[in-house]
């Protein structure tokens, strides 16, 4: 779809939905999960992210629902949005590859003498 890097914020909520469908509390408990608690995610960052990845068709409401007399959507990955995230985590994978092979290469600092 695109070659740039993701976001991480669309990277979290994209992993986050990659195993389950998930409503908004229940993706900002992901998002904080998968970061390790480093980031926190707002609620209107939440759905103003959520709504750009409708629109790329990226996630889709998976169901609606009303609970305690407000609206609950579930959102899931599309099969797009799945095809992103795996070639996402493949280019993470590379590099993060390349960056060990090269530390595992790399004998003395720059600059140092023998």
């Amino acid at each position: 779809m695109t070659e740039r890097a993701l976001q991480e914020p669309t990277l979290l909520l994209l992993t986050a939905l990659a195993d389950a469908p998930r409503h908004g509390y229940a993706l900002i408990q992901e998002v904080d999960a998968i970061s390790g608690g480093r980031v926190k995610m707002r609620t209107g960052t939440l759905y103003g992210a959520l709504d750009r990845l409708l629109q790329q068709g990226l996630i889709e409401v998976a169901a609606e629902e009303v609970v305690d007399g407000r609206a609950r959507r579930t959102y899931a990955l599309t099969g797009g949005g799945r095809d992103l995230l795996a070639a996402e985590a493949e280019r993470l994978r590379a590099v993060a590859a390349e960056a060990q092979r090269r530390l595992g290469g790399a004998t003395a600092p720059r600059g140092a003498t023998a």
